[in-house]
């Protein structure tokens, strides 16, 4: 990733790794949420954080706190936004690189 400015790389680096704690946080807190009758967060709040590259703290934690596990939007939309994104970053990869 020679073509790509080390500060540029360590901002989309630190970005991924806030977006994705946010995600799993705000995964989290809805949970605890539901259990109590509270106020929740909205899914689309869910699914927003998700596909600001949050995917992976998504798909985290809907496992770790067993949270939307039986929504098919979210069993299935989840894991594929994670897909997406996956490939989107090998993509750029390539093109960057021209590997």
């Amino acid at each position: 990733m020679d073509n790509l400015p080390q500060y540029l790389l360590n901002t989309i680096i630190i970005y991924l790794i806030v977006i994705n704690l946010l995600s799993l946080v705000m995964f989290g807190i809805d949970k605890v949420r539901a259990v109590r009758g509270a106020w929740r967060i909205p899914e689309a709040k869910l699914f927003v954080a998700a596909w600001a590259g949050g995917s992976a703290g998504a798909l985290a934690g809907m496992l770790l706190f067993r949270h939307k596990t039986k929504h098919a939007k979210f069993l299935i939309g989840i894991p594929l936004i994670l897909a997406l994104q996956i490939a989107a970053i090998f993509i750029a990869i390539h093109f960057i690189t021209g590997m």
